[in-house]
This record gives C-alpha cells, structure tokens and sequence, in this order.
C-alpha cells in the first residue's frame, strides 16, 4: 500500500471511529477469541467480590385483597393516572411449580407444564390485583432476546400469536402491557407529561443489542418524550450475586460498550467447606483453567441502568426494586435456579382510562 493510500485508509477509520463513539461504541475491541478478551481483562484486574456482597435484599411485596403478591415501584403511586407492578410467584392456582402440600402459584407463562385455564386464571387475578378489575387485558410479546420494540393497543390482547419482540409502547389507556421474566431484567418506563409508557425485556442478549435505549429512542419518536420527563424501574431478576457467565458474554459486551468492564466482576465461591478446607480442591490445571476459583459475573441491572442513563434519564428518575431471583426461589421463578423447570412472573406498566 502506497503512504497516500495509508494515509486515506488511517483518516476513513478516525472518521468511522469519530461515529462509533458518539454511538458509545468502539471499533475492535473485540479479540479474535473470547478467551483473548477475558485474558486482557483480567491482566488488567476486573473487580474482586463476594456473591454475599453483590446481593440485593428482595422488598416485601404487597398482598392483593385476591391473595396475589406483588413488588410496587415506591414513590409511583404519586402518579395516579399510572398502573404498575412486578409479579411474584405467590398468589395464584398454578400446581405445576409448587409442593403438593404448597398453595397454588402465580405463573404467567404459557410453559408446557402448565394448563392454559390456570395462566388465563392467573392473568385475571393480577390484573385485578393491580387495577382492581381482573377483565382489564394483558398485552404480551413473543419475546426473542431482540432490540425489536412494538406501538401496542388493547386489540391485541387476543392474538392467539403475538407479535415477535421484546419491548412494548403504549400511549392509549385501558389495558396493561406484559412482559414475562425468569431471571431476565424487565424495565418499566413511564413519561410524565406525555402520560405514555414502555416495558422491556433485558437478558443479556437483549442488553447487548440495547433493547432499554432502543424503547426509549421509540418514545421520543413515537410520543415526542423527552428524557427529563420519564421515569423508569427496574425489577427483580438475576443479580450479579448468581449470574455467572461465560467468556464469549463478555466479549461481547466488550465489543458495544466503553463501559463494559464496569459490568463484570470476578466473584470467588462462599462456599464453607472449600473455605475450611482448600487443599481438598487443589488441582493440577493451570491457574484460570481450574473450575475452582473465581468465575464470571455479569451485572444486568447495572447494564440496563446505565443505557437508560445513556438514553437521557436522569439518574434519580431510575429506581432498582430490587430482588436477585436465583436468591430468593421462594418469592420468585427462577429459570437458573430450578435448572429450566419454573414458571413465569410479570412486569406490567398502563394507562387508566
């Protein structure tokens, strides 16, 4: 290559760098191997903890006169044109999770364990606990771990198929939009003056393609939000306590986000026997290659709150509820923590009419 051809080819890519960065990207930072990017990572020292001290305490939710439990965003009810609420497992005529001898569970889920007449029975009981009248309709997504955001209305409710996405837009009244979780992180998102809301579903999949600010780039183009007006929760999912990941997570958070590294710690076991007795666990593989030690952990509600951040929203606006699902079984399904076999929960946002 000729010095003009360099120098043409060096001032395209500081000109494309120039865009990725106001995107908040960041052009090769991938490695050409997952395990490349850990290892620079970890050469460079990520954040040391134990699952003890990432842990959120789980709030006490409300019980509903129908006997259903679920989580209120506090300081929401100051709002009284706005319904909300994140489901829990409890309330409910669901078998199919619980102990013989349990009471009945709140799953919303179509899952193959369950019947169909439970979840419907289940929908209306939390749309009555949350807007006092259980004929107010959920409109739910097909959820694919996408950034693909929808404008929903109260017709929809009846799709036998609903639409394929993961975020949800609503400026008319009467009906509650849902989205379903298990471990992943739903985010509500209400605009105070437009009186317009969104739901989103984050897995990490999901946070990578940037489904938060994807849903409140929507807002602004399909309501004319402005970000000072909104306000945003996020409810209870997998913590950065239980949510280990492997290396090809993080290399592709490295490659979207300048901030990645901030998501990611490494977390050592607590585990009392290994700590009372280590040499029972030693073994012959090379430092990083041993199963014992610290693993990979990704911080989700961290992610989400800085791409609202990023979106414009001011960060007392932003509320974390709280609440690591795999921690706490009890309250919530978990799909890590009963390896698959759990029911859904959901996190409901609408307009009164």
């Amino acid at each position: 290559m000729t010095q003009a051809k360099k120098q043409g080819a060096d001032a395209d890519l500081k000109s494309i760098d120039a865009l990725f960065e106001q995107a908040g990207l960041v052009r090769s930072l991938r490695a050409k191997s997952g395990s490349g990017a850990l290892a620079r990572a970890r050469a460079n020292r990520l954040d040391r903890a134990g699952s003890e001290e990432l842990s959120r305490p789980a709030p006490a939710p409300r019980i509903a006169a129908n006997g259903v439990q679920w989580l209120a965003v506090p300081g929401w009810e100051r709002y009284p044109w706005l319904w909300h609420g994140f489901s829990t497992r409890m309330g409910g005529v669901s078998r199919a999770y619980c102990a013989e001898s349990a009471p009945g569970e709140l799953n919303l889920g179509f899952t193959g364990a369950d019947s169909r007449e439970a979840v419907i029975r289940n929908r209306g009981l939390l749309s009555e606990a949350i807007t006092g009248n259980p004929a107010i309709p959920l409109v739910a997504v097909r959820q694919i771990h996408s950034s693909l955001v929808h404008c929903s209305m109260a017709t929809d409710a009846p799709r036998e198929r609903p639409s394929k996405g993961d975020g949800q837009l609503t400026a008319e009244s009467g009906f509650l939009l849902a989205i379903q979780t298990a471990d992943c992180i739903p985010v509500l998102v209400a605009d105070r003056r437009r009186r317009a809301a969104g739901a989103f579903h984050a897995g990490w999949r999901g946070t990578v393609k940037r489904i938060v600010e994807c849903g409140v780039g929507r807002m602004r183009l399909e309501f004319g939000s402005r970000p000072e007006d909104l306000i945003a929760a996020i409810g209870p999912g997998i913590g950065a306590c239980c949510y280990g990941v492997g290396e090809e997570v993080f290399s592709e958070f490295e490659s979207q986000f300048l901030y990645a590294r901030d998501l990611f710690r490494e977390v050592y076991s607590t585990d009392e026997v290994r700590s009372k007795y280590p040499m029972l666990f030693l073994t012959q593989r090379a430092p990083g290659h041993s199963p014992i030690g610290p693993s990979l952990h990704l911080d989700l509600v961290e992610a989400n709150r800085r791409q609202l951040l990023a979106a414009g929203l001011n960060p007392r606006a932003i509320q974390v509820v709280g609440g690591c699902t795999h921690c706490h079984p009890e309250l919530f399904f978990s799909h890590r923590a009963s390896k698959g076999h759990a029911g859904r929960m959901m996190a409901v946002i609408g307009i009164k009419p």
